[in-house]
């Protein structure tokens, strides 16, 4: 009997406890060693299985059904299925002699009628879990948002403070912020001018990369810097430390849409449409 090793895990909240990929293989390749399996092929996958789609997964099945294996090495069973699509699919195939064994480090699989109750318990238990998980973090989201606290990864020119669980100023990048707005507040800079000044004085984002035009435009359209935020198309009073005024941000406002009138307006001359060339018979524009 052949079997497929498959060893998973994604970079989110599910599988923070779960071993690492290196640690599942080491301990797959101790169980074919110690039981004398055949692996055909080690296959590895770093995405969730929340949901149906893993492509890795999915060809191994579709291989699995060529008859280029007859069975999988996994580490526990959510390994292979967090979703009701994928653990039916697995069954299924369990049930039509399609997969004909299944052997986990952590869980004893039996190919019997008990054996396969227990798997889709313990593939309902995966998705328990996964299901409670999101549901405590909505919660915790929807505590955030009524204590007036940012609920996500801080913007720029904040940090994350993990005793409160608040975002808190930057003292390094709020003073780049607060420039940005002043200096856009006066009309005189177009975004890529204040690009320059803000990369050329050191401001760097999140990856250490330099800012670009349309990330200085998403700052300037942000009321969490005069201390509220959107959340979910709702406006929500931070109780975050502000940055700048709400006067200064409603004058970049102001520039903002008289700058996008002045450019739409210039796409609009009097006189186009209005002669032709005299070699090509083309319309003359502007």
């Amino acid at each position: 009997m052949t079997y497929f090793l498959y060893a998973r895990k994604s970079t989110d909240d599910e599988d923070r406890q779960v071993l690492s990929i290196e640690a599942q293989l080491v301990e797959l390749r101790d169980l074919a060693q110690r039981e004398n399996l055949s692996v055909v092929k080690e296959l590895i996958e770093a995405k969730t299985a929340k949901k149906p789609g893993r492509p890795i997964f999915n060809d191994m099945l579709l291989q699995i059904e060529r008859g280029k294996a007859d069975g999988i090495l996994a580490w526990h069973p959510d390994r292979l299925a967090r979703n009701s699509v994928d653990g039916g699919k697995i069954i299924y195939l369990v049930d039509q002699g399609v997969i004909k064994d299944m052997r986990f480090p952590t869980y004893r699989f039996d190919h019997n009628a008990q054996g396969k109750f227990m798997l889709s318990i313990a593939f309902g238990q995966s998705k328990y879990y996964i299901d409670a998980l999101s549901e405590n973090i909505k919660r915790g989201i929807r505590l955030k948002l009524s204590k007036g606290i940012w609920p996500q990864w801080a913007p720029l020119g904040y940090l994350n403070d993990r005793p409160t669980r608040a975002i808190v100023k930057d003292v390094g990048k709020a003073p780049f912020i607060q420039k940005i707005f002043e200096l856009y507040s006066t009309g005189n800079y177009p975004l890529a001018e204040i690009r320059e000044k803000m990369n050329a004085a050191g401001l760097r984002g999140r990856k250490g990369l330099p800012l670009s035009p349309s990330q200085i435009q998403i700052i300037l359209q942000s009321p969490i810097y005069y201390g509220v935020f959107r959340f979910n198309g709702e406006l929500y009073e931070g109780t975050h430390e502000p940055i700048i005024t709400k006067k200064l941000f409603d004058r970049c406002q102001v520039v903002m849409t008289g700058r996008a009138r002045a450019h739409v307006c210039a796409k609009h001359f009097v006189l186009r449409a209005l002669m032709r060339c005299g070699e090509c018979g083309r319309m003359v524009t502007a």
